[in-house]
């Protein structure tokens, strides 16, 4: 049980009851005929999954309800609040623990990553892993277009500060694609559902005190593909972003967001 939480102000819509044992959570925010073709993929794949979109509030139509619901989705969460990416995973995350979920998985919504390594994720999770980290830099993985500042942080700098913190290698943290336990979600040695966790940090932070706490952790090889050309599908733009992602990972690697417990 989560006995401390700060989420933001939210709708949620229901369209099914609960089927299976683990949730996909997809974070959203305005990405179009991306999230649409994703999520038509994931019903034509039909895997034992419950799926729940977590929305940034979109202005774009992409997230209608009635689409939703036409591809199978289980739940379209709103968030009305303030916050980013990690107050979309808050939002989505304490909903399915609400609803009795064993594990849930997170992939992006816009469309990079290959859904078809959710089985392995499960069977991951089932097996008593508490936190799967999606990895394309492992053997079975494999990156397509990654843009090389992309490659070079997430291989340089942001896997090798999260490893040396978590007192456990990694190879690709920078990767959205990953699983948790509810157990490991609902500890409040891990306090996940607090406010600090407003735009990228609740994932560093994850992957820094769920080692450091003892649970278990492992990598699976997946894929993410970037378009060839074009406009690389992201909301981190400009230094400002940047910086502000580094200032988040330094504080996560040095301990600023564990909880005064």
């Amino acid at each position: 049980m989560v006995l401390f939480r700060q989420l933001p102000a939210h709708d949620a819509t229901v369209f099914s009851p609960k089927l299976h044992d683990y949730a996909v959570v997809i974070p959203v925010l305005n990405e179009g005929e991306r999230i649409r073709s994703q999520l038509r993929r994931l019903r034509g794949m039909a895997f034992a999954v419950d799926i729940v979109v977590a929305d940034g509030n979109s202005t774009d139509g992409s997230t209608q309800p009635t689409f939703m619901q036409d591809v199978g989705v289980r739940a379209l969460l709103v968030k009305t609040g303030p916050g980013r990416l990690s107050a979309q995973l808050r939002m989505g995350y304490a909903w399915c623990l609400d609803q009795g979920y064993e594990g849930i998985i997170t992939v992006d919504g816009n469309g990079k990553d290959g859904v078809d390594a959710i089985p392995r994720f499960i069977e991951l999770l089932q097996a008593g892993y508490d936190y799967v980290q999606g990895s394309r830099y492992i053997k079975g993985g494999s990156g397509v277009n990654t843009p090389l500042d992309r490659l070079i942080a997430g291989r340089i700098l942001h896997a090798p500060l999260i490893s040396l913190a978590a007192k456990r290698h990694f190879t690709d943290t920078t990767n959205g694609f990953r699983a948790y336990s509810a157990k490991a979600l609902a500890d409040d040695r891990v306090a996940a559902f607090r406010s600090v966790f407003d735009s990228y940090n609740l994932l560093f932070y994850l992957s820094v005190r769920l080692p450091r706490l003892g649970y278990r952790c492992i990598e699976t090889p997946v894929s993410r593909v970037y378009p060839g050309g074009g406009v690389t599908p992201t909301k981190i733009t400009g230094a400002r972003g940047r910086l502000a992602m580094l200032r988040e990972l330094l504080i996560a690697v040095l301990g600023g967001y564990n909880p005064r417990l």
